[in-house]
């Protein structure tokens, strides 16, 4: 089932007199369940481009369809309840709030959305048990290490049940060990679960577990592979 449609998507940007085309002319379709890594060097436009498929950003043109829906014409508050109702983020920096708990920031969203509490507390906790993290319910991030950050960070993007989640340079800041558990994690949620995931990410070891590469350069897709694992 087609989850994400792109539609000759572009972005320019204005320095003055100067229009840089930081996304060109993007065509792209991703299917629920996909595990799929968009790819290129700095200054490719993977990372616009995602924004802009997250409804973090605006096209200059083109559409962006998720789920029936062009997220492009979606404005203010509309936008907002859309994005926390539909997609899910993880970041490169973690981006938790230091005052709160893991599980409290797992429930942050959740606490937008109206959910009860004791759903909240149920969810919550079923999700920082799948990424392993169920015996630091009550730790602040400044008392966790970047992986657990970051897997907190996984967990709190699953909260509000998305149609999808996008990574953007997830494993950055890690080392190989703590990027090896997190990609597992995902792995299995993506299998078990059949959630999609789609990565913005130069590393190999994400390229790696990716079953489609999409490669894009000077804001154009150059390739689009399906990747087969044996």
């Amino acid at each position: 089932m087609k989850i994400i449609e792109v539609k000759d998507l572009k972005k320019i940007y204005k320095d003055g007199d100067i229009e840089v085309n930081a996304v060109n002319g993007i065509n792209l379709t991703i299917n629920q369940g996909e595990f799929v890594a968009v790819v290129g060097p700095s200054g490719s436009g993977k990372t616009t481009f995602l924004n802009m498929v997250g409804g973090l950003d605006s096209p200059t043109e083109g559409e962006i369809i998720v789920d029936n829906v062009n997220v492009s014409s979606l404005k203010g508050s509309q936008l907002i309840d859309f994005r926390m109702n539909n997609i899910g983020f993880v970041f490169q920096s973690y981006n938790l709030i230091p005052v709160l708990t893991a599980k409290e920031n797992i429930e942050f969203v959740m606490h937008l959305q109206g959910k009860s509490k004791k759903e909240r507390d149920k969810r919550a906790m079923e999700l920082l048990d799948a990424v392993g993290l169920g015996d630091r319910a009550d730790s602040r991030p400044s008392k966790l290490s970047g992986g657990q950050q970051q897997r907190v960070a996984v967990a709190r993007a699953l909260a509000s049940k998305p149609k999808f989640i996008l990574a953007d340079e997830p494993t950055a800041n890690l080392d190989s060990k703590t990027t090896a558990v997190l990609l597992d994690i995902m792995e299995k949620l993506n299998k078990d679960e059949n959630i999609t995931f789609v990565f913005s990410t130069h590393d190999p070891r994400v390229m790696k577990k990716a079953r489609r590469i999409v490669t894009i350069e000077d804001g154009v897709i150059i390739s689009d592979n399906i990747v087969k694992k044996e």
